[in-house]
C-alpha cells in the first residue's frame, strides 16, 4: 500500500475542503489514487447532506451581484442554520458562484415544482411532435424514452437546481449544494433568486 504522506493529506483538505481525517482515510481506501480519494470524499458529502435535510434553517444570507456591464443583476437567498455559517468565508463563496451562474444562464425556475403546468404540457406536446416526425418508424418504448430524455434536458435549461454548474459541469447545482452543505456542516437551502435584465 502507498503512503499517505502529510503534503498530499493538506492538497486534498485544500482542494476538497473535507476534515484532515477525512482527506486521510480516503486517500489511504483510494491507495493513493486521487481521483477515487475525491470520489470517495464527494460521495461522503453527499451522504452528510441527506442526513442534514431536514434540519430547520432559520439563518442565512441575501447574495447580489451586478454584471461588469451594469445591466444584468441578481439577487439570492440561501438559508443556513446558524449566524456563524452565515459568515464563513465557503458560505459567502458559495453564494458568489451562484450569483454568476444565474447571471450567466439566467433560468425562469428554481425547481420544477416551479414550472406552470401548462408551460411544461405545451413543451412535452411540441417534443412528443418532434419525436413522432423523427422517430415515427421506433417502437413507442423507445419513443417514450426519447421523450423523457427531452423533457429532461428541458427542466435542465429551465430550473435552477437542475443545471451543470458552470464552473465545474460534472456537477448539477443541487449536486453542489449537497457538497457544500458535506463541507460546511450545516442543512442550507437555495431559497428564492431573481435576475434582472436591463430591457428585458
Amino acid at each position: 500500500m502507498t503512503k499517505v504522506d502529510a503534503k498530499m493529506v493538506s492538497k486534498l483538505r485544500k482542494e476538497s475542503g473535507a476534515p484532515m481525517m477525512d482527506c486521510k482515510r480516503a486517500l489511504e481506501e483510494a491507495n493513493c489514487d486521487w481521483d477515487k480519494a475525491n470520489d470517495i470524499l464527494r460521495k461522503k458529502g453527499l451522504k452528510t447532506a441527506d442526513s442534514k435535510a431536514g434540519r430547520e434553517a432559520s439563518e442565512g444570507r441575501v447574495f447580489s451581484y451586478i454584471h461588469s456591464d451594469n445591466k444584468t443583476g441578481v439577487l439570492l437567498e440561501i438559508d443556513c442554520e446558524t449566524d456563524f455559517v452565515a459568515r464563513n468565508e465557503d458560505f459567502v463563496a458559495f453564494g458568489h458562484d451562484l450569483c454568476l451562474h444565474l447571471a450567466f444562464t439566467k433560468p425562469p425556475y428554481l425547481v420544477r415544482a416551479d414550472v406552470p403546468a401548462a408551460v411544461v404540457e405545451k413543451e412535452r406536446n411540441y417534443q412528443m411532435e418532434k419525436v413522432s416526425e423523427q422517430m415515427g418508424d421506433k417502437p413507442e418504448e423507445i419513443q417514450e424514452k426519447a421523450l423523457e430524455g427531452r423533457m429532461d434536458k428541458f427542466f435542465e435549461d429551465q430550473c435552477f437546481l437542475e443545471q451543470k454548474f458552470i464552473k465545474e459541469d460534472k456537477l448539477t447545482i443541487e449536486q453542489y449544494l449537497k457538497q457544500q452543505i458535506g463541507k460546511i456542516g450545516e442543512n442550507l437551502i437555495i431559497k428564492r433568486f431573481q435576475i434582472f435584465v436591463v430591457g428585458a
